[in-house]
């Protein structure tokens, strides 16, 4: 199977790039499934029903969410209509949503997404993130359940990400994480086969602070306050980030990883398909 995921997207800029490069995605790698983390894509903060719509429209099949799933209160309501938007697995069991759908793909072929979210420097309160992960791939196994299992996993700690990361190894197709907006070079292939990445990066302006106009985040670490209430999305040319998979059809588990950029040249890290 092979399977594209795509970073954070961030404002009008990043579902712009979307739009753009996910035509030349599917010509460069014919993808089966497109997973998309989109808690940022209402300018910076969370996601509404009309852009999650957009972004289904472009071919997307699953869109993930992470800490910023309820900037939107629509989303509260609109996460219970729509089953392939899923938050985080391990939040607390009363908050609306799922964190995993399986879904069959056009080629017949099924793929388990999963969020997790892990929890160190998060500052928020949720289920501990690996017995939760533990316990959905006890009753999900490859070959069996499912053709392949994708977990996003939405954290700011490269130390939690990795363990996760190895905890998960040789049940999971790919294990792939979001939330820092900055891609890592390592992704790679796990001694057990799973496929990793400490961050994908997002989809959104670099000229900036994570997707933010530079001005804001730089007054507050400066003078030790915000001079308005909510940092302004930064809003020039993006560059999309993500990361193909391609997994063994016997087994489920991955055979390649290649990091990907498409901006004014595209770039690829990695084997290509």
């Amino acid at each position: 199977m092979k399977i594209i995921f795509i970073g954070d997207i961030v404002g009008r800029s990043g579902r712009d790039a979307l739009a753009k490069y996910i035509p030349l995605i599917k010509n460069d790698f014919e993808p089966d499934a497109i997973i998309v983390n989109s808690e940022n894509a209402a300018a910076g903060y969370g996601l509404t029903k009309k852009i999650a719509e957009e972004i289904f429209s472009l071919g997307v099949d699953v869109i993930t969410l992470g800490n910023h799933a309820w900037d939107q209160r629509e989303m509260l309501s609109y996460i219970e209509e729509k089953n392939n938007i899923i938050r985080p697995a391990n939040y607390p069991k009363t908050v609306p949503g799922k964190g995993e759908i399986n879904i069959q793909l056009k080629n017949g072929k099924n793929i388990l997404v999963i969020q997790i979210m892990l929890r160190l420097f998060m500052n928020m309160a949720l289920d501990d993130p690996f017995s939760c992960a533990d316990k959905i791939l006890q009753s999900n196994s490859l070959g069996k359940s499912t053709n392949a299992i994708l977990i996003d996993m939405h954290g700011e700690a490269s130390s939690e990400k990795q363990s996760f990361g190895h905890f998960v190894d040789g049940r999971v197709t790919a294990v792939l994480g979001t939330h820092t907006h900055i891609p890592t070079a390592d992704g790679r292939i796990l001694s057990n086969k799973t496929a990793y990445q400490t961050d994908v990066g997002m989809t959104g302006d670099y000229n900036s602070v994570i997707g933010f106009q530079k001005e804001g985040p730089v007054y507050q670490f400066v003078h030790g306050y915000r001079q308005e209430g909510r940092f302004k999305v930064a809003e020039k040319e993006a560059i999309l980030c993500g990361t193909f998979v391609e997994s063994d059809d016997e087994t489920g588990l991955a055979k390649k990883i290649v990091m990907i950029h498409y901006g004014n040249k595209p770039s690829f890290y990695g084997n290509l398909p």
